[in-house]
């Protein structure tokens, strides 16, 4: 059932979220009220190189510990309150974001290896998996993560998110189906630089998640969704995939398709990822739709029994489960296309004066 919806615009022009919460809002029968949320990129440019570690604890004691985890393992150059409208939303946990670098701390700390993206991973997947009562729910640079219980509309206004601008939105309505309907568990998922949104039921969960542990990565959140978060920065970020390649090994395809490619290279290619990678291949009905802070890209599962439409317009791409929410963004679109099964759509932003087009990592 789950409604996904995303915009994203390739010269970085930033604007607040009320064209996404229009186009999401419009799917709210894609959910029951048990959980929505929303993704911004470019959002913190005054902390831009900082980690934006946004935290969920169940009472000021868990937060408590939060702090005194983080200030033992990071130098924090800020924290706050994350701001809400606590009249729309009352029962709800301790919500504080951090702003955070490895500094001198990690230095004398033995997990480090002079990565600091490993290491705040590291960190936060340890934060994770030993606390009880609090997490971490949205950890990349100029970005965050807004999510919880309630319907869409619900939470863009607890969170006030009016009041951010963004160059990238994602945001999720969410039907639980064999999983808990809870705080954690809304979408989108995140990690680092990777934030996703999910529609469908990934079938493969235990395998990706023994797989994905065996590299250190810690699942809690009782939803078959939170691999895909993490497997996008075990490819891209860990193996140096592209982002096709990664799209090829989320939805591989058929062997018999793999048999009529005519590119030998190619064919080569599709199957040693397809084979390399078994365990992080996803099975079952899925539509995904992803971003960094280097584009976006949607994939669906091979038969495609999950919906993805996608617009253009200008410098803008949008996408969505529905066509009728692509208007809800964009009124008069230059086009609007529906990729077939298993096929990735990619947008990558524009480079900044002075780089090179395109992204290795796309």
């Amino acid at each position: 059932m789950c409604g996904i919806t995303g915009l994203i615009s390739q010269k970085k022009v930033k604007e607040n979220g009320s064209r996404i919460k229009k186009s999401i809002v419009l799917q709210n029968d894609r959910g029951n009220g048990l959980g929505a949320g929303y993704a911004a990129y470019g959002i913190y440019q005054e902390y831009e190189q900082l980690y934006a570690l946004h935290v969920m604890a169940w009472d000021t004691a868990g937060m408590l510990e939060v702090k005194n985890y983080l200030q033992e393992h990071f130098e924090i150059h800020h924290e706050e309150e994350i701001p809400v409208w606590d009249k729309k939303i009352k029962d709800y946990p301790v919500l504080r974001r951090f702003f955070v670098e490895p500094g001198k701390a990690a230095l004398d700390d033995p997990s480090w290896n002079g990565n600091e993206d490993d290491y705040t991973i590291g960190k936060v997947m340890e934060l994770n998996g030993s606390f009880s009562n609090a997490f971490i729910f949205s950890s990349g640079k100029n970005m965050g993560v807004f999510k919880g219980m309630g319907t869409p509309a619900d939470i863009y206004d607890f969170f006030l998110l009016d009041n951010y601008e963004g160059y990238i939105w994602l945001a999720h309505n969410r039907f639980p189906t064999n999983t808990p309907g809870w705080w954690g568990g809304a979408h989108p998922f995140n990690l680092l630089a990777w934030s996703i949104v999910h529609n469908g039921e990934i079938s493969s969960y235990g395998i990706n998640r023994r797989y994905l542990e065996s590299y250190g990565y810690v699942c809690r959140m009782q939803t078959d969704s939170e691999v895909v978060a993490y497997l996008l920065d075990l490819l891209i970020r860990r193996h140096g995939l592209t982002v096709y390649d990664t799209t090829m090994v989320l939805a591989p395809p058929y062997w018999a398709s793999i048999e009529r490619v005519a590119d030998d290279d190619l064919k080569d290619l599709l199957i040693s990822l397809k084979i390399i990678y078994e365990s992080a291949m996803l099975n079952g009905p899925f539509a995904i739709l992803a971003a960094s802070n280097e584009g976006m890209f949607s994939i669906t599962d091979n038969t495609k029994l999950r919906p993805m439409t996608i617009a253009r317009a200008g410098d803008y791409n949008y996408f969505a489960s529905e066509v009728s929410a692509l208007y809800e963004m964009e009124e008069n679109p230059d086009e609007v296309v529906t990729p077939r099964a298993g096929q990735p759509f990619i947008v990558v932003l524009d480079p900044a004066p002075g780089e090179s087009s395109g992204s290795s990592a796309i």
